[in-house]
């Protein structure tokens, strides 16, 4: 794992695994757990009151949940919710054990390629009766063994065999025997299952740890922008509550103020009756606000891994990125020349390639060829023991050939293998070409986000003019004052929401091209010149 987050450049994951004493849990084999489902008449409603005052609860659920004050409180900026992510995300955390699950296979299927040790001891009793005489021996027999494979197919094994019997009743002297051998052999297939194809399993392993820390490290990335995208998308919230509010004071000044005039007889009655709805509109477009800036406050809470009481401050932005100048072909050469994904998919038709090799060696004659030697002890000696005695040497050496009169599955395996692969080549071209429009489109997007945050800056400087100069007539009707305040809160929030835009555009951009880098800590590594500290109105409209 060291190996490839080198190559990568990219963090070394560290997991933390609890003792498998602590999983322990009383009734966990229970055959019938128990169930809690009371029957209805077991159960409570209590309807609502009449005089209870619901704006008061709702004020109360906004003041709970964006409370800012104790030293509990968790101030989040969008490089601290990155490194928040990176420490306790649950989807993080599950995608850097299946990096681990792919080192500890590939571990596992090294070591059977490495030489192996095994002991096996064995105790049998026997015995035999004649004319009710009943004679029993004791056979003790320990084989210690080690086996190697071989790299292109075969094993080698040597073993040493020591073997005690002792007859429990026996007239005869001599009832007790002691042998041993040492033995080497060795199997080695020439057609069939020699070659490369013999480490399939080894090689793929190894090829599945390099897909895994691809995989893993473009996660980091996508996690990346998606707490981007839930840390915008709360920063417009909040400006829209800001702006909501701003619209929400004025309505009452401006209601103050047709009330006073109709009770002097400047006005109509009926127009204090429009300012007096205008406000009501005001507040329940404030609790809604409230309302969706809660939801996604808590979602937020739980995409980071936090339980969704945590007390948390959403802090502003406190830099900006800048839109990139690049062509439709220039974002296309990048993202077919630096996507991880792409480039796995790319190597995956190498294992359906190899596949196909593979299934056509499965349908070549068997033959293979074996050796084994034995040394064992002196065979006229029942108590030789450990004394090895080369003069009683043994060996056998062979061959097997297997001829194929019955490869018709095989001959189907090459078969399927070649469907697989035609399959494959399909699939990694449609999605090659399927990044080649998620590159293009990211380039349009990130225009169009440019050309509607103009239009919208424009907007909100023509109806603050507008209000302006409504507000400096005496005989500028309330209505038109309201007409022109929502349009203003409607620019205002089509500018924030066009912010918001811009800024995912970008982040997009960067991972449809594999450009966006992500640091060990998981903080966002900008590219040289990408960064612009925001102006000065961007942040007084909460950017």
């Amino acid at each position: 794992m060291r190996d490839q987050s080198d190559r990568l450049g990219t963090l070394i994951p560290t997991i933390r695994v609890d003792d498998p004493k602590l999983a322990q849990r009383t009734g966990q084999a229970t055959k019938r757990p128990g169930t809690e489902n009371p029957s209805i008449d077991e159960l409570d409603f209590e309807p609502v009151r009449a005089d209870l005052d619901v704006a008061a609860r709702l004020q109360d659920y906004a003041e709970r949940s964006t409370r800012i004050e104790g030293d509990d409180v968790l101030r989040l900026g969008l490089p601290d919710a990155f490194a928040t992510a990176h420490r306790s995300a649950r989807d993080y955390l599950s995608a850097q054990e299946e990096y681990f699950l792919a080192a500890i296979r590939l571990l596992i299927e090294r070591h059977r390629w490495g030489p192996r040790l095994f002991n096996d001891t064995s105790v049998t009793m026997s015995g035999g009766g004649d004319a009710g005489r009943f004679e029993h021996a004791l056979d003790v027999l320990n084989t210690l063994r080690a086996t190697q494979r071989l790299p292109y197919g075969g094993e080698v094994e040597a073993r040493w065999l020591v073997r005690a019997t002792d007859q429990l009743r026996d007239q005869a002297t001599g009832g007790y025997r002691q042998s041993s051998e040492l033995a080497l052999n060795a199997t080695i297939p020439l057609l069939r299952g020699a070659g490369l194809v013999a480490r399939e399993d080894l090689i793929q392993q190894e090829r599945n740890l390099v897909y895994a820390a691809r995989d893993f490290e473009r996660f980091r990335r996508e996690l990346l922008v998606e707490v981007a995208r839930d840390y915008f998308s709360l920063i417009e919230a909040m400006a829209r509550i800001e702006n909501q509010r701003r619209q929400l004071q004025s309505r009452v000044l401006a209601d103050e103020e047709t009330k006073a005039r109709v009770e002097s007889g400047l006005r109509e009655p009926f127009q204090a009756d429009i300012t007096a709805n205008a406000v009501r509109q005001s507040e329940s477009a404030l609790a809604n606000l409230l309302e969706t800036y809660i939801l996604e406050l808590e979602r937020f809470k739980v995409r980071l891994g936090l339980p969704p009481t945590a007390p948390i401050e959403i802090l502003p932005l406190e830099l900006d990125l800048l839109a990139p100048e690049v062509t439709m072909k220039r974002a296309t050469e990048l993202a077919l020349d630096y996507r991880l994904d792409l480039q796995t998919s790319r190597d995956e038709l190498d294992d359906l390639r190899r596949a196909v090799r593979n299934a056509v060696n499965d349908t070549l004659p068997d033959l293979d060829v074996f050796a084994e030697v034995g040394i064992p002890t002196d065979q006229r000696d029942d108590t030789a023991g450990l004394g090895l005695d080369g003069g009683d040497l043994d060996y056998r050496v062979g061959g097997t050939l297997s001829l194929p009169l019955d490869r018709r599955i095989e001959r189907l395996g090459v078969r399927q293998a070649q469907i697989r692969l035609e399959r494959g080549v399909r699939n990694y071209t449609q999605f090659r070409d399927n990044i080649i429009i998620e590159a293009r489109q990211a380039v349009r997007e990130i225009d169009l986000a440019r050309f509607q945050l103009e239009l919208a800056e424009e907007q909100v400087r023509i109806n603050e003019r507008g209000l302006e100069d409504l507000n400096l007539r005496d005989n500028a009707d309330p209505q038109s004052i309201l007409d022109r305040e929502n349009d203003l809160l409607n620019a205002e929030n089509a500018r924030d929401s066009a912010r918001t835009d811009l800024r995912n555009a970008v982040l997009n951009y960067l991972l449809a091209t594999g450009q966006l880098r992500v640091e060990p800590a998981g903080t966002f590594a900008p590219l040289p010149g990408m960064l612009v500290e925001p102006d000065e109105d961007a942040t007084d409209a909460g950017a």
